[in-house]
Formats: C-alpha cells, structure tokens, sequence
C-alpha cells in the first residue's frame, strides 16, 4: 500500500506556512488545508501520492538525531528540478546539492537537495 500521508512538526507554522506555500507548486504539491493549529499539502491535480501535514512543535529539528531524514519529491522535467532548486535558494535555503546527474542512484536521477526553515533537507528529482 502507498503511503496515505505523513506528519511534520516545525518550530514556527507561521514561517514554514509561508515558505511551503511559495514553493509547493514547483514540487507538483498544492495547498490542502491550512488552520491556526496545522497546515497540509496534497499531490496537485488529483495526481496520488502522500499528503503532508505540517503542525507547530516543541523542540527545534535536527538532522542528526533519530527520525526523518530527508523528503523526497519526484517531478516530471529537469527543467522543474533547476526551478525548485532557484526558488528555494531564492526562499534563503541552504543548497546543500545543487542540480546534477546522480550516478550512484538508479539511472537516470537527477536532483537537488536542500534545507527547509527548520533545517529538514528536501530533495526534488527527476528520473529521466
């Protein structure tokens, strides 16, 4: 069964809110729903795929403890992965890899990776 959807707590919903909205459209993901307590986003135009809620948390992220590690968005062009990519570093995001072919991963990937507000790493890639 595929995933149905996934859970993130961030440090500030407001900021998250408004960086995801700026770039979700980019990563093929739209709005879902947003409230004072949560935020979510779904695979654009009906498309399946994991929906993604966004709720305020206690304790700030860090990628090197026990628990997420990275999400991953798969888009249709390499043109869209070059785009992401400018806009998130446009959002002030860490590039921690900019666009490239992956030779290590299943051919063909190519993907960029980079840190969200709350340092949680994103990855947009595309197989072909």
């Amino acid at each position: 069964m595929p995933l149905g959807h996934i859970g993130i707590n961030v440090s500030d919903l407001e900021v998250s809110y408004s960086y995801y909205s700026a770039l979700m459209s980019y990563l093929s993901y739209e709005p879902f729903l947003a409230h004072d307590d949560q935020f979510a986003i779904r695979p654009a135009d009906n498309k399946k795929g994991a929906y993604i809620f966004f709720y305020p948390g206690q304790n700030a992220y860090h990628p090197d403890s026990a628990g997420l590690q990275h999400l991953a968005f798969i888009v249709p062009a390499r043109s869209k992965v070059d785009e992401a990519t400018l806009v998130a570093r446009e959002l002030g995001s860490e590039i921690v890899h900019s666009p490239q072919e992956w030779p290590d991963y299943p051919p063909p990937y190519y993907a960029s990776f980079w840190r969200d507000p709350d340092g949680i790493m994103l990855e947009v890639v595309c197989h072909k």
